[in-house]
């Protein structure tokens, strides 16, 4: 049972991570039909400026607490100017291409982000600077760490926020506005650029967070690591429903306790052929299952093309 629990735990905590990032893409998604798969970068970049800005800082003396929030700020404001840019520069002139022509964008701008990424911080894992105290609890024979904790909370209070701002603002009536149909939107006086290119904001900050809460779990970063990351985050939009704000929250937090549920026991279950570094493969055995058997995902609603 203490086995068990633990795994729950990390799973939790993956989750959280997992669910922050399938925001972003089931944002962007909702409003525009597009699926953003440079979001990934968009996260691995946002953890590389933190290394970057609070690793300076610290070296200058500046006090840990200080230099991990001025970390955080900078990684925000960077991936809120890089989404802005890739929708201005990438997606807006292809909003009525076929939708094969943006999708391949999306795939050519992650390998761009990638390049630009290997060039400036070089080939190497990075070591992540320690910005939180390491305290240690336990409940029931499982252990858990203030990361850990702080992970979780953070992650549940900013999904909270961005539900209530989807719901409770102007710009939330706009959004949904716009995804259910962007010309009445439009003839209504949304402004259909402003509302995209906001979605694309608010879901590159959340991806920021998200980066920096990977950095500080696993203190290493490396320029590949959007990759996976942002695969395993598609994974739980699509198996929420992807542009369902909820169902992109359950599925993050879903797949994570699937995959950690999985690490802990796939050597049991293959006799020892397997070990828990086969953990990814729960990811992608999630996702053709969610794709056979019901592909609009748990919350998700089958919906026709828009005319």
């Amino acid at each position: 049972m203490d086995i068990f629990l633990q795994q729950i735990i990390n799973g939790l905590v993956q989750g959280s991570i997992y669910a922050l990032v399938a925001l972003g893409y089931t944002m962007v998604y909702g409003i525009m039909g597009l699926i953003n798969f440079a979001h990934g970068e968009v996260v691995m970049i946002g953890t590389l400026v933190t290394i970057s800005v609070a690793g300076a800082l610290i070296k200058a003396g500046m006090p840990v607490a200080i230099a991990g929030l001025a970390g955080l700020t900078a990684s925000v404001l960077v991936c809120m100017a890089l989404g802005w840019s890739l929708e201005r520069i990438a997606y807006r002139p292809l909003r009525n291409a076929p939708r094969l022509t943006p999708l391949i964008t999306a795939i050519g701008m992650s390998i761009v982000l990638q390049n630009l990424a290997m060039m400036f911080w070089g080939r190497n894992y990075l070591t992540f600077p320690h910005l939180l105290p390491k305290i240690n609890f336990e409940v029931a024979g499982a252990h858990f760490t203030a990361i850990q904790l702080i992970i979780v909370l953070v992650s549940g209070a900013t999904m909270a926020g961005l539900l209530a701002l989807v719901y409770r603002t102007k710009l939330g009536m706009a959004m949904r506005a716009t995804a259910q149909n962007p010309a009445v939107a439009s003839l209504m006086g949304v402004n259909i650029n402003r509302v995209i290119a906001a979605a694309f904001v608010i879901g590159s900050a959340l991806g920021a967070l998200a980066g920096v809460m990977v950095g500080t779990y696993y203190e290493i970063a490396h320029y590949q690591m959007g990759f996976m990351l942002g695969l395993k985050a598609f994974t739980a939009a699509v198996l929420g429903g992807i542009g369902n704000l909820a169902g992109a929250m359950l599925g993050g937090v879903l797949l994570g306790i699937i995959e950690a549920l999985g690490a802990g026991y796939i050597g049991d279950l293959t006799g020892g052929f397997l070990g828990s570094h086969y953990q990814d493969i729960f990811a992608f055995v999630v996702l053709i299952g969610v794709l056979m058997f019901k592909p609009s995902g748990l919350f998700g609603e089958k919906t026709g093309d828009r005319a």
